[in-house]
């Protein structure tokens, strides 16, 4: 009976993995490359509950590069490793054996972003993967020796650096798609809200309307505008992350001209505020005459926005010997030290006052192209709010800008 009984368990239990070599306990490495089915069908297993990404995926995808992995973390155990290398592998930056060669953890990350994994779900996979090894190697061993603990640390850190590498390959590989599709987007959107906006423009010329056709026409005219206005900046940022920076093209003009053209065409919209220009100095240069209006333009509507009713804007426009400063300043609520934190990144909105919520159409992406702008132009922007001064956006150009495509 008893032996009966034993016989019914091991038709039942999977195969113990090897654990030892010669009689003796196997060092990690070895069992790793000793044991790699064992681990990879454990390994499998978790990945596939990893729903709905995997319901897609096939056995030998979900272990596509796992196996590379282990080897590649075994020889890793196999190599003599200094202070230095420990540190540097503890924090995620053990140099790559081929920098030209992603390596596979890199691939794996890739795969998984393709895949519609979600990044906990490729950071649990890493954890399924490090307790597998773990359980199975310490299952049969008693007493743990110096060098067992030595194994478990450094293998501890090449999972590590291994789940880095995925990380920030998956990172980007998700953030390059999701501005492709802002691109895709922006670029398909512009024929229908042209052939929109040309038509209405056509039937205001006519002027044969009468109303309410006139008044629902004139409203097409303008938010078919903004919605223009807005894929443009959906271009710009895709072009200034995707194609290097966002393109230029200097040309000789005076900054003092472009300002009082910009403000008056602001005015044109906002005929109720106030705007002060104040110009000095010597104000011409070389600079994108349209890029730097939609500067200006964002600026200035921007201290519109976000000023205090009754209070005038001011330019104040200065030309030095090597550069020309623009200086936009409204009184008003000041921005809060977290908001000026990042203040000029994407997809980073300005609280607005109650009295022009709901009247934006910005995406965010104001403040990060007209930074994007001036950087092609070898500049900078500064922003300076308190409540005793306001707040001020200071643009620094120099007098000559690289032809071409800026990158910041």
């Amino acid at each position: 009976m008893a032996t009966s009984a034993s016989t019914e368990t091991n038709l039942h239990d999977p195969p113990r993995p090897a654990a030892t070599a010669a009689g003796k306990p196997m060092r990690l490495a070895d069992f790793i490359l000793t044991n790699r089915d064992a681990i990879l069908a454990e390994w499998q297993e978790f990945a596939k509950s990893c729903s709905p990404a995997s319901g897609s995926m096939s056995i030998m995808a979900l272990s596509d590069h796992a196996g590379e992995m282990l080897t590649v973390i075994a020889e890793d155990l196999k190599t003599p490793q200094g202070d230095f290398e420990q540190s540097e592998k503890s924090k995620g930056r053990a140099a790559a054996l081929d920098p030209n060669e992603p390596t596979a953890a890199e691939k794996h990350g890739t795969g998984r972003a393709v895949s519609g994994f979600t990044i906990d779900q490729m950071v649990a996979e890493y954890r399924a993967l490090r307790a597998s090894v773990v359980r199975l190697w310490t299952r049969d061993r008693v007493d743990a020796t110096a060098d067992d603990l030595d194994d478990l640390t450094r293998f501890n850190e090449a999972i590590d650096q291994s789940l880095a590498e995925s990380i920030t390959r998956f990172t980007e590989d998700l953030d390059k798609s999701k501005e492709m599709f802002l691109a895709i987007l922006g670029h398909d959107l512009r024929s229908p809200i042209g052939a929109v906006l040309t038509s209405a423009k056509f039937m205001l010329e006519t002027e044969e309307l009468e109303e309410p056709h006139l008044t629902l026409t004139s409203r097409i005219v303008s938010a078919t505008t903004r919605m223009n206005h807005m894929v443009g900046a959906l271009l710009d940022f895709t072009r200034s992350r995707l194609g290097g920076g966002i393109p230029i093209v200097p040309v000789g003009m005076n900054m003092g001209k472009l300002v009082h053209d910009v403000v008056t065409e602001v005015l044109a919209a906002h005929p109720e505020r106030k705007i002060q220009v104040h110009a000095r100095g010597a104000l011409n240069g070389e600079w994108d005459c349209e890029r730097m209006t939609q500067v200006l333009t964002n600026l200035v509507v921007n201290a519109i926005e976000h000023g205090s009713q009754g209070t005038a804007v001011a330019v104040d426009v200065l030309g030095s010997d090597d550069e020309v400063t623009i200086a936009v300043h409204n009184r008003g609520v000041a921005i809060s030290e977290d908001q000026l934190d990042g203040i000029f990144s994407a997809m980073k909105r300005r609280p607005t006052t109650a009295k022009s919520a709901g009247s934006s159409t910005s995406l965010g992406l104001g403040l990060y192209i007209a930074d994007q702008i001036v950087r092609a132009h070898k500049g900078r922007i500064q922003v300076e709010s308190s409540e005793e001064k306001g707040t001020t956006f200071t643009v620094h150009l120099p007098r000559r800008s690289a032809t071409g495509i800026g990158r910041s």
